[in-house]
């Protein structure tokens, strides 16, 4: 689904990345972790085709890609409403979204506990009521390949846990595969998921409970 091969990124002198290399197969679910600065965000931006890496190749199978970045576009007066939005994550669009579409749009809202948003306008939302709905857009259109930059950023923590719970749910029925940044494995760790300790260059790869040892000697996410 995913390989990257020495991959490198530059900014004129500044190597954000350094010689990256990676496989991730089909299902499978890699947490990226790292100090602030690291190169994480510059790693995701080359896999959704927004940076060119500088060095190396990157191949990417996925048929539909989910993406939710880490800094969201929401300016104070954006015009759509959450309606609107959501539906921009659908794979066909119409001038307007189909009854069953509206449906659908509502019960994703429904899990996201915002259902009393579904008309209202994007400007008047919290950060939080933004995320959630940057997030229903990323997921609505099942993709195979979901990148998510630290989704939980704007979440309140009591909805965190049931956001992790919904995602695993979702990745266990679709197959999806999932890239997630995060500044906390705690309430994402699944079984048999996979992280990468990134620094410029990646400093562990593997699965969850080897990395343990990796942060015993010394190194810690911040």
């Amino acid at each position: 689904m995913v390989k990257y091969e020495n991959v490198s990124v530059s900014f004129g002198k500044f190597q954000a990345l350094s010689n990256v290399s990676f496989h991730l197969k089909k299902g499978e679910v890699l947490h990226i972790v790292g100090p602030n600065g690291s190169g994480k965000t510059t790693l995701v931006k080359t896999l959704v085709g927004l940076l060119k890496a500088s060095a190396g190749t990157i191949n990417i199978n996925a048929e539909h890609m989910g993406y939710l970045p880490q800094k969201l576009n929401t300016k104070t007066n954006m015009p759509m409403t959450v309606r609107e939005v959501i539906y921009s994550g659908f794979r066909k669009q119409r001038l307007k979204p189909t009854k069953e579409e509206c449906t659908l749009i509502q019960e994703w809202l429904a899990k996201m506990e915002i259902s009393h948003l579904f008309n209202e306008s994007m400007a008047h939302l919290s950060g939080g009521q933004q995320q959630r709905v940057f997030l229903i857009r990323a997921l609505i259109a099942n993709p195979d390949l979901l990148i998510l930059d630290e989704p939980t950023s704007a979440l309140d923590p009591s909805f965190r846990e049931k956001f992790y719970f919904l995602l695993d749910e979702i990745q266990h029925k679709t197959k999806a595969t999932i890239v997630h940044v995060t500044h906390d494995l705690t309430d994402a760790v699944t079984e048999n998921c996979y992280v990468m300790y990134v620094d410029q260059t990646i400093k562990f790869f593997g699965k969850y409970h080897d990395f343990h040892e990796f942060e015993h000697r010394g190194h810690h996410h911040a």
